[in-house]
This record gives C-alpha cells, structure tokens and sequence, in this order.
C-alpha cells in the first residue's frame, strides 16, 4: 500500500480519539475503524482494536454491529456514500458533459489514493455483509456517472441506456477504478520516478481521461 499524501484529508478532530457519550457509541466505533483502515489498512482492524480505539469494552462492537462484517460493512456504506458525494460535485463543477467526466475519473481516483484501506474494502465483498444498504450505496455513484455519459452522448440523463450508452458507462467506471487499484497497490511507482505517486497521478491522469473522453463540439451527437 502507498503512503497517503500529506495533503490527504483526515478525519474531523472530533471523531479522532474521542470519548463518546450515550448515544453515540455506534459513530465512535465507525471513526475509530475509519481511523485504523487509514493508518494500517484493512490487515490492521480487528474488532479489539476499533474497540480500543473508540474507548469501550471489548465486546461492545459486536454488542452493536453484531461482528466484524456488521461494523465493516456500515464503514464501508459510508465509504461509498463519501465517494459518491466526491462524484457529484466533480461532475457540478463543469457545464461541458465531457470535462465533467473527465473530472469524475479523477475525484475517483483522489478518492482511493486519500482514502486508500477504505477504498479497497469497499470492494472487499468477502468481508462485508450483502444487503440493500450497501448495495444502494455502491450504485448511488455509478448512477451519477450514468446520467453524465447520457449528456455527453446527447440524451437525456433518464434515458434508458443503451449498448453504446452502456459500454460508455463501463469504459468509465473500468477506466478510473482499474487506475485506482494500480495507484493505492504502489504499480505506478517505476513511472513516477523522483516524484510521488499522487502527484504522477495529478499530472498523468487528466491526459488519460482527455484521451478517453475527448471533446464532442463539432461532433454529431447521438440521436
């Protein structure tokens, strides 16, 4: 796993080491594994050790989450909830369909190297518990990235997708996912030379998605 970026956001201060009150046990517990999948990754949780983080018994995760799936799927949800968030407003950021795209790639990819353990167990499905919640939560991005490639293709965002809509679809999410995996699993290391990995990526990246998604004014737009 690579390093996180010094820039990368933390967790608020107040979710960090803080002694919860009545009520608030389940949120401190979900902090505290946020907080170790940051610092050690996915190898680094155990039920004891979110336990320990937050301040409570041994038992009381599994009291509340029922196990370590429980716990790591509700981290998971709101994995996907913030990357889901970080997509929408890359997307609002531009008018052009094509640079909103573009942009989306690369929220995506910032996302995984900010927030790399939690972004692989967001994918870890063995260690996560299936279930309408997180299943909403996965494809609430995807969603987003759906309705923007019916606007670059010149349709409207509701429009059922077709083949060529979908493969779109499916270019996108391979394209930005596939460059996620390869930046938090260190593989772009030999290609960043003297300079770290999140600022490779900070400068390769828009020229990737630029080549993948180019431009379409003065292009026929699909009908």
């Amino acid at each position: 796993m690579i390093d996180r970026p010094h820039d990368a956001p933390s967790l608020p201060e107040a979710e960090r080491h803080a002694p919860y009150h009545h009520g608030t046990l389940q949120a401190a517990l979900i902090a505290a594994t946020d907080e170790i999948l940051l610092e050690s990754g996915i190898e680094g949780f155990t039920l004891r050790a979110a336990a320990r983080r937050a301040g409570v018994s041994a038992a009381a995760p599994a009291h509340h989450f029922g196990s370590a799936a429980g716990l790591l799927t509700e981290v998971a949800i709101r994995g996907y909830d913030d990357l889901a968030e970080a997509i929408r407003a890359a997307a609002g950021a531009h008018a052009d369909p094509a640079a909103a795209l573009r942009a989306m790639g690369i929220a995506y990819v910032r996302f995984a190297l900010n927030y790399p353990g939690r972004f692989k167990l967001m994918y870890r499905k063995d260690l996560l518990i299936a279930g309408d919640a997180l299943h909403e939560a996965a494809q609430a991005s995807l969603r987003v990235v759906k309705e923007m490639a019916q606007r670059y293709l010149g349709r409207p965002p509701e429009a059922p997708l077709d083949r060529p809509a979908e493969a779109l679809v499916l270019g996108c999410w391979s394209s930005a996912h596939g460059f996620a995996q390869l930046a938090v699993e260190g593989r772009l290391a030999s290609h960043a030379g003297s300079v770290d990995v999140a600022s490779y990526v900070d400068a390769i990246l828009p020229e990737v998605m630029a080549m993948m998604l180019p431009d379409r004014s003065g292009r026929e737009t699909a009908s």
